[in-house]
């Protein structure tokens, strides 16, 4: 139970506990001592008021009226202890003069002094009277003290205590908080200090150090030297990362010039030789394409990690997507590509990075679905951002890879040697670059990714021979790169906004 609440008020709880069985142990033993001593002193007072009587006690009776006067007078002897008071003669019979009023019969007198009759403590005197003209008489003498005033008495006793274990508890309680909260104050302003770290990521942050030299300061020094070593070690990560970036970028660049003169000497060898010599070059020219998009894919990367950013002027999307889907067509053998550009979907960015995005991401849909595929492609605008929706009806992403496709240097189960594990990486470091997000949703069947960026409302850049232009994207009339598209396979539907 006492796990539900936070330290302090365990702490607090448990010193009240404590409290509370120690107050309750004082008043048990506090309390019988009392009650002893306050019967004790019931039965004494009783024993000497009821002596005192004895002694005191004197009838007189006139011979002209024969009236008993009794004194001292018993109303007024007995009103301090609310007792009640009978005299009976020798033979036992109650003097009707001798009765306090108002009191109960609590029968004969007997002998032995004390007893309880009734709900009182009845002391019995004997005494023999001399009157003034030489007569005895022998007078038996009861006063009752009420046992309620006792018990009154040690009730008040009983509640007084009660209540003050009670109210001592709860004093405990509170002290305990007060001071729980004082000495844990250093603690709380280390949980803070960590929040705040956990909230920024800025481990440079210090703790504050208490004045006192207790285990709380300790662990105050202790924590400040363990964010002093990680703030070193994150400083040193970073180095070493950046150093890693940069040696990536200059490695990557300085790799292409070298890549380019290979590629183009075997493309000459691959028109130049015959036979196996041709086949050894034609292989060797494919591998270093692969390289050369392999060196492409680290420099995009790099400079993704670095925050460098090529130079960004508004593009419009569905030109992008239609010039991908033209270049992708001739690794999608077997495979349908339909695109459906919606015009006017302008963004601000980097006309090459955002054209690895879609073609990274038909060669994704193409990589890992069968022949017979359909892939679709579609650029449209939703409020203040520009949609790229890939799509296709193979058999979808499993579940398992879900949560890390976007990582680097993953690949789906049997995909060997066709792809390098960076394309949807890239993807997502564009689109994070560019302001906007890539994510996977659900399809039935097959999967689809959705590119969401900003989008602006200026005009694009001008097309130029090398790209098709967004009428021809838009269905408009027959132009021949609109012809040129459909004679190499590719389906452009109409779009709905033309």
């Amino acid at each position: 139970m006492l796990e539900r609440f936070s330290i302090r008020w365990r702490l607090a709880l448990i010193s009240a506990g404590l409290t509370f069985v120690i107050l309750c142990a004082f008043a048990v033993v506090i309390g019988q001592l009392t009650d002893q001593r306050i019967r004790s002193d019931f039965r004494n007072e009783t024993e000497n008021a009821a002596t005192t009587l004895a002694d005191k006690l004197a009838i007189a009776v006139s011979p002209s009226t024969g009236r008993i006067d009794i004194s001292p007078d018993l109303d007024l002897y007995a009103a301090p202890n609310n007792a009640v008071i009978r005299l009976y003669n020798n033979f036992k019979r109650p003097i009707a003069e001798g009765a306090t009023p108002k009191g109960p019969d609590l029968g004969p007198p007997t002998e032995g002094g004390s007893a309880e009759r009734g709900g009182y403590l009845v002391e019995t005197r004997f005494r023999v009277l001399t009157f003034s003209n030489g007569g005895t008489a022998p007078i038996w003498i009861e006063y009752a003290r009420p046992l309620k005033d006792l018990r009154n008495t040690q009730a008040r006793l009983r509640l007084f205590l009660a209540f003050g274990a009670g109210v001592g508890s709860l004093l405990a309680l509170l002290g305990a908080l007060v001071l729980a909260k004082r000495s844990l104050r250093p603690i709380t302003a280390l949980t803070a200090t960590a929040r705040d770290i956990a909230r920024t990521r800025d481990s440079a942050m210090r703790v504050p150090q208490p004045t006192g030299d207790d285990e709380v300061s300790e662990l105050a020094r202790t924590f400040d030297e363990m964010l002093g070593s990680l703030d070193a070690a994150r400083v040193e990560t970073q180095g070493a990362l950046q150093r890693q970036r940069q040696f990536v970028a200059d490695a990557s660049h300085e790799l292409r010039t070298p890549l380019t003169s290979v590629l183009a000497n075997l493309e000459l060898l691959t028109e130049e030789l015959d036979g196996e010599r041709r086949e050894a070059a034609e292989a060797a020219l494919r591998s270093s394409r692969r390289m050369r998009r392999l060196v492409a894919d680290l420099l995009l990367l790099a400079r993704s990690d670095s925050a460098q950013e090529q130079q960004r002027r508004p593009v419009d999307l569905g030109k992008i997507a239609l010039d991908a889907v033209s270049e992708a067509q001739a690794i999608a053998a077997g495979h349908e590509l339909e695109l459906d550009a919606e015009p006017g979907v302008v963004v601000d960015g980097a006309r090459d990075e955002l054209h690895r995005v879609v073609l990274n991401l038909i060669e994704n849909a193409v990589n890992h679905t069968p022949p017979g595929t359909t892939v679709r492609v579609s650029t449209r605008t939703e409020g203040q951002d520009a949609i790229l929706i890939v799509e296709d009806d193979g058999p979808g992403v499993p579940p398992e890879m879900r949560e890390k496709i976007f990582d680097r240097f993953v690949r789906v189960g049997g995909d060997v040697g066709k792809s390098t594990g960076l394309g949807l990486a890239i993807v997502r470091a564009v689109a994070h670059a560019h302001g906007g997000d890539v994510r996977l949703e659900d399809a039935e069947p097959g999967a689809r990714f959705v590119v969401r960026l900003p989008r602006v409302d200026a005009e694009p850049e001008p097309p130029t021979d090398e790209h098709v232009t967004p009428d021809a994207v838009a269905g408009g009339a027959s132009t021949p790169r609109r012809a040129a598209a459909f004679a190499r396979g590719i389906r452009l539907r109409p779009s709905r906004r033309a």
